[in-house]
Order: structure tokens, then sequence, then C-alpha cells
């Protein structure tokens, strides 16, 4: 089955700063272009950090004062953050290194690394050069697809091309991206596979199985006696 990549989803024209470039003109371009997200290039043209909204809004957090003390770790990390909320330019507020993936990155693994960080967007980075930049809403993007689209795609890659089932015995309706299976199939183990592979389906929102079989071959076998 085909997925899509980073690569399909991605914006390939990218709005970048330097790293002298001053804050107002960050958030002037973050505003104009409507984007979360500017990665910052050096002057050999290569990546070095990223500043995000989140950087943006942390001199509003910290524009009041120093704020009661805490423990000292905390005072550490909060003077970090108070250097980078009062930094002039992106050099100052960027985070660094950057959290990068690649053009070939499948769409669900770039979202787990955007999740797993908390992230809205990831620089896209081919050859060490950047090449686009992906956005919480380009992975979303599979969820466009069409139920039609997604019903096709389960009979003939799924049933059809790689489980070698009869779409006359296995029924598939697709309503808003919910997937139901009716019908029959040969062994009981196969049902599970007919729903997890219907599941990984670009697309696909649920999966709702009322799928009989003809005989159960998930028990223990029986042997005759001697």
């Amino acid at each position: 089955m085909k997925r899509r990549t980073v690569g399909d989803v991605m914006t390939r024209t990218v709005v970048t700063v330097s790293e002298d470039t001053p804050f107002t003109e960050i958030a002037d371009a973050m505003a104009e272009h409507r984007i979360s997200a500017v990665p910052v290039m050096d002057d050999d043209g290569r990546l070095t950090g990223i500043v995000t909204e989140a950087d943006l809004l942390r001199r509003e957090e910290y524009g009041g004062g120093a704020g009661p003390r805490r423990p000292r770790l905390l005072r550490r990390a909060q003077d970090e953050a108070r250097a980078r909320a009062t930094a002039a330019d992106a050099r100052g507020l960027m985070s660094a290194p950057v959290v990068t993936v690649a053009p070939g990155t499948p769409v669900a693994e770039a979202a787990r690394v955007l999740n797993a960080h908390g992230f809205k967007a990831a620089p896209v980075v081919r050859d060490g050069r950047l090449a686009g930049i992906v956005a919480r809403r380009d992975l979303l993007s599979v969820f466009h697809r069409s139920d039609d689209d997604i019903r096709d795609e389960i009979i003939d890659d799924v049933l059809v091309s790689r489980l070698w089932l009869d779409p006359a015995e296995v029924h598939v309706r697709v309503q808003e991206g919910v997937v139901h299976l009716t019908g029959r199939v040969e062994q009981k183990s196969l049902i599970p596979i007919v729903v997890r592979m219907a599941a990984a389906t670009e697309g696909v929102v649920d999966v709702v199985p009322t799928l009989g079989y003809d005989y159960d071959d998930t028990g223990p076998a029986l042997h005759p006696r001697a």
C-alpha cells in the first residue's frame, strides 16, 4: 500500500530568517504569512535553529519582572528562559539544535515526532539542506481523502492484492472515514489481520468489523487419539 511521506505534504516554499533578524521582523513575518515557526539560516545557508510562536510569546511571560524565588535548578532554567525572552534577534530567540525530518519520513512517523516534542512544525532537511517545512495541518491532510478512495484502496490493495480474499465475500463500506466490514472469511485468524490492515489505510478514522468465519483456527489443535 502506498504511504504518503513528508515530501508529499510539506510546504516547499519556506519563510526563513537569518541569525541577525530582529524580534519585530520575525513577528511580522509570522503574522504576514500566518505561520507558527521560521527556520533560522546562517550565512552559508545552513539550518542553525528555529524560532516558534512560543519563543516570541515568552517575552510576555517574563516581561513582568523576576517573579518569586524558586529552587536552584528551577531558577537556572528560568534564567535561561528569561535570557531568550529578552533576546533582540533570532540568534538569541531560536531553539537549537533543531529537530528535523527527512522528505522520505512517513506521515505517521512525522506526526509522532511532532507530538513527542510538542511542536507544531518541523523543518524538512535533505542532504543537510533545507527542503521544506511540515506542520501538523499538513500531516492531517491524509484524512481529507474521499470515502470512495479509501474503499477502493482497501478492496484493491488489502483484500485482493495482499490477502487474496474475494471482495464478494468481504463487503467494505466507508462513511466519513469509518470503515464497516461485513461478510465472511474462511479462518477466524484472518479477521484481526483484515481489521489491522484496513485501519492502516491512510484516511481511515476507525474500523467496525462484523465478520463471520467458516472455522475457528485460533484454538488448540485437536489430534485424534492413537
